[in-house]
Formats: C-alpha cells, sequence, structure tokens
C-alpha cells in the first residue's frame, strides 16, 4: 500500500520515458493519493549531456507529448511542459503550488539515475516525500543475478533466469479520470520546445510509418500480432516485409510497457492455438535483449563510450571519414549497405537485420570505430535507446556482452541474396538500381557490361562502386583482430 501525501496540497506526477496512462504504476500512485495532480514534463537537455536527445528522438518526442496532453485532458487533466534544470523546475513548482509528494517511474541510463539521485535526496531534506516505481522493465537490474550472486554477462543464461520468475499476468488500466490541475500552474506549448526540425524537413515521410503516442503503440502491437507474429521466426529477417513489430520507438518512450507486450504476446497464443509457441517465444526473446541491454548499462555505465572488454580497448581502428560519410550517406556501392542507410535517413529507422548488416560493414569492412556508427544512429534513430543501441553495437564490433565472435563478418552480398532474394528492399530505397535483375541486385559490380546498360546504371556515375574490396576488407579485419590476440 503507497503512503498518501501529508496533506490535501497536490503532487506532482512527473513524465520522463513513460509517455501513456495504461500500467503506469506512479501514475497511479498519484492518482490514487486523492489530491489534485500536476501531470509534468520538463526539456532537460543539459542534464543528459552529449546523451540529449537527437534530432529524430526530438521529432518523436514532439508529436508523443502532443498525444499524451491530448489523452491526459480526455480524462479531465491537462500536461504542464516546462523546460530548464529539472530541479529548479520541480522546486519551483512546489514553491508555487505547496506541492508535497512527487512521484516518477525510474530510469537507468547513467546521467538520469545521477541526476534522480541527487533530486530525491534533495527534495527529501526539504520535506517533500518522493515515490518511484518501475513502469520500464520486466525486472530491474539488481532482481536478475547468477547463483553466485552476481550480474549476467550472458544473454542465454540471463534470459532463462527471467523466465524462471514470476511474469506479469495482470496490467494496470489507464486511470478513469484524473483530478484537475490547479488553473495556476502554467506550462508553455509544446511547439515552443523547439522539437520538431526546421527547413528542410528531413522528416517529412516520418508519418508514413509512424503514429507516436499510446494508441499508436497499441495499434502496432495489434497489427504485428494479427499480421506478423504467426511467421515472425522467418519474416523478422526479411526487410522488405513488415514482419516485425516496429514497437521499440513506442517502448524506448514509454508509450506502451513491456509488461504490457508480454501479455497480449502471450493471450495471443492462448487464444489461437494452432499458433506456435515458438514464434511467441523468439519474439519475447527480443523483450528480452532489451532487459538484457539495461541490465548490462546499470553494471557497466562506461558502456556507451568504452568496450565492455576491455582488452578491445587497443583494437587498431582507423581514422576513415570519408568511408564513415559514404557510410552515413548510403553510398558505399554496397547495394544492401546503402538501402538500410537511405531507410534510416528517410523513416528514422531500420530494419534489425539490416542493422547487424550495415553495422558489421562498418567496423569491420571499413575499421571505424564503433562509436562512430552508434552516434549516427542515436541522432538518425526515432528508437534510439542508450541501453539498445550501445549493447548491440558492441555485439556486432564483437568487444560487448556475449558478443558475437570478432572472425564473425558479415558478408554483405550474401546476406542481401539471402534475406532480399529478389531484391525488392533494394529497389524501393535504392532507386539508381531498380531496373537491376535479382541475379546482379546485390553485386552490380560484378554484372556484364549489357545487363548494367539495360538497366542504366553506370557504376562510378549514376551508382557508386564498393568504397571497399569486400574480402580485402574481411582480410584486414582479421589481420586486425589478430594484433589483439598476439598482445594478449
Amino acid at each position: 500500500m503507497q503512503r498518501k501525501p501529508k496533506s490535501s496540497a497536490p503532487t506532482i506526477y512527473w513524465f520522463r520515458q513513460d509517455l501513456r496512462l495504461s500500467d503506469n504504476p506512479a501514475l497511479s500512485a498519484a492518482v490514487t493519493a486523492g489530491s489534485p495532480v500536476i501531470a509534468l514534463y520538463i526539456l532537460d537537455d543539459d542534464a543528459a549531456g552529449r546523451w540529449a536527445m537527437g534530432g529524430a528522438s526530438r521529432w518523436w518526442l514532439h508529436h508523443s507529448l502532443t498525444a499524451l496532453d491530448a489523452s491526459l485532458k480526455a480524462k479531465g487533466g491537462r500536461l504542464v511542459v516546462r523546460r530548464g534544470d529539472s530541479a529548479a523546475v520541480l522546486n519551483g513548482i512546489i514553491d508555487e503550488t505547496k506541492a508535497g509528494t512527487v512521484f516518477w517511474n525510474r530510469r537507468y541510463e547513467p546521467a538520469a539515475v545521477a541526476q534522480d539521485t541527487k533530486i530525491k535526496a534533495d527534495l527529501s531534506s526539504r520535506g517533500i516525500e518522493v515515490q518511484s516505481f518501475n513502469a520500464a522493465l520486466l525486472f530491474e537490474p539488481w532482481q536478475v543475478k547468477t547463483q553466485a550472486g552476481e550480474p549476467f554477462k550472458v544473454f542465454t543464461p540471463f534470459w532463462r533466469a527471467c523466465q524462471a520468475r514470476p511474469m506479469p499476468d495482470t496490467i494496470m488500466p489507464a486511470p478513469k479520470s484524473l483530478p484537475a490541475t490547479p488553473a495556476n500552474v502554467k506550462g508553455e506549448s509544446i511547439a515552443v520546445l523547439g522539437l520538431l526540425p526546421e527547413k528542410p524537413n528531413w522528416a517529412a515521410r516520418f508519418p508514413e510509418f509512424w503514429s507516436p503516442g499510446e494508441i499508436g503503440a497499441e495499434e502496432k502491437l495489434g497489427t504485428f500480432i494479427d499480421s506478423a507474429l504467426g511467421g515472425y521466426s522467418d519474416g523478422r529477417d526479411r526487410p522488405s516485409l513488415r514482419g516485425t513489430s516496429m514497437l521499440s520507438p513506442h517502448l524506448h518512450f514509454g508509450e506502451i510497457g513491456p509488461r504490457q507486450v508480454w501479455r497480449a504476446i502471450r493471450f495471443a497464443e492462448d487464444r489461437s492455438p494452432g499458433a506456435a509457441a515458438t514464434q511467441s517465444d523468439k519474439y519475447l526473446s527480443e523483450i528480452g535483449w532489451r532487459e538484457f541491454s539495461y541490465h548490462l548499462l546499470y553494471q557497466a555505465p562506461h558502456l556507451p563510450e568504452r568496450c565492455f572488454r576491455p582488452e578491445y580497448d587497443a583494437f587498431p581502428w582507423e581514422d576513415d571519414r570519408a568511408g564513415l560519410a559514404a557510410w552515413r550517406k548510403g553510398l558505399t556501392g554496397v547495394p544492401i549497405v546503402d538501402a538500410g542507410m537511405r531507410q534510416l535517413w528517410t523513416f528514422g529507422w531500420m530494419h534489425n537485420r539490416v542493422r547487424m548488416i550495415v553495422a558489421s560493414f562498418l567496423v569491420k569492412h571499413l575499421l571505424v570505430p564503433w562509436q562512430q556508427g552508434a552516434d549516427w544512429f542515436w541522432d538518425t534513430l526515432v528508437d534510439a535507446d542508450l541501453a539498445s543501441n550501445s549493447a548491440s553495437w558492441q555485439w556486432v564490433a564483437g568487444c560487448g556482452a556475449d558478443a558475437a565472435p570478432y572472425f564473425r563478418i558479415f558478408n554483405p552480398v550474401l546476406q542481401g541474396e539471402r534475406f532480399d532474394t529478389q531484391g525488392e528492399y533494394v529497389r524501393a530505397l535504392v532507386p539508381e538500381l531498380a531496373a537491376m535483375p535479382p541475379r546482379f541486385i546485390h553485386k552490380p559490380w560484378e554484372a556484364p557490361a549489357e545487363v548494367l546498360s539495360k538497366a542504366g546504371v553506370a557504376l562510378g556515375r549514376s551508382y557508386p562502386r564498393p568504397i571497399v574490396d569486400l574480402q580485402r576488407g574481411r582480410e584486414r579485419a582479421l589481420a586486425a583482430f589478430g594484433t589483439l590476440k598476439s598482445a594478449a
């Protein structure tokens, strides 16, 4: 049972990465407390330092806050938006309203943990009660440990240990109504925050893919269950299909929580006895990887900047600025890589299989440090998540926990031929190659001159030649890896 505020003074509910009403334990506790609730969002870019939100995430946030405000108003409340130092904003509202309690859901990024710890201590010192909850994860990072009491460093036993724990069987409903926010509490309009891109509007096509907000999240989950879950094991690897849930940005911003996803997937499995349980298990293991990523970030706060495995700190990376620029623009001359990078720029998102391909190409064929790739993803992904982005890039680079061996180097041509067999994905995103036949669409440099001419492709002019020979790039990567082994 939650403690109630000491008086009928307003309570503050501080929205952060939990922009939803359903299954929101801190919001439910704030409403249950019985006092007027000030639903607050603070844009505090300085607190996150270099990990302040990138451009694509800011676009998402604008629309997510707009959707959240509409949901709150439908329940009788409203969103109070302010910007500046979070501690100063909170103390200012407390002074204005004499609020006695602050509710929030916990965050796990290093800067956020440090900020929350200090704010809680400072508020407590002035007699303000702080109540915090878990809305972002199935389990707290400190709850899942090995039998020796140590944090897990390998995904499979970690996920097995998670599954051995009780999983959620009930979900908190959204409050039926919200107490009115005191009229004297003012905020800024969402538009004034300046979250949307100025001209040119590089996010112009984002709405074709996305509907930020809690309703959009629920619709994405429902569509996935109805149309893609049954074939997930195969469909998730085919970038021309919508075979994945595309829930990652909704999960990052907390428009839907992992407990809700877990319960919905298991309910769908029970409702359709003919559906293979392995499909559900395969999908839920992706939720498990997200959990594992937060588990790693919590135990290794340096994860976004430094290798989890310190022996990789001596890896002989290259300063290939031209290669990095070509990769960012989708002009590497390797079709599946270019298609992925253009999908990223066009829609703020990239298919997961292709993320692995483009990341492997950058860190292994070009020997560009994984941090530079992670930085680009941070700015251009609508689902940029510090834990998942850092853990996944380190996995591909071979320097993270449970990482793929460094000698596992994706051949982008073979990957394209296997998972984009007819070239639909490449054609849709690299129109220069739209007329290439399937046999050569993933390796146009091997096509005879007459095939290139018929397809209207002039290598080096209408479409670049590969910026690196794939076989030589592989050999160079293995040689670089060998320097680590010889130094050990």
